[in-house]
């Protein structure tokens, strides 16, 4: 399923919010909305763009490490990974 980088979470939609802010955030970063090796948006700030709770958060960064899209670095923030 594609996603627009632009989209919203639809908390009634038939997929879960943390899976459709996983596929946003996916599209995010391969428009390119943050660089290799820096550090993405904060779980607070994805929490207040997308109106979400902060585990929902964290699960759709999970799914994005998962993939390799991203490395969480505790206490520092989640950084683009670098294409190998």
């Amino acid at each position: 399923m594609g996603y627009d980088p632009d989209g919203t979470v639809d908390p009634e939609g038939m997929e879960a919010p943390y899976r459709q802010l996983a596929g946003i955030l996916a599209a995010r970063l391969e428009r390119g909305d943050w660089e290799p090796g820096r550090r993405m948006a904060s779980e607070t700030r994805l929490q207040q763009e997308y109106g979400l709770a902060r585990n929902t958060v964290r699960r759709a960064i999970g799914i994005l490490a998962e993939r390799g899209l991203v490395v969480v670095v505790p206490q520092r923030g989640t950084y683009v990974k670098s294409a190998d």
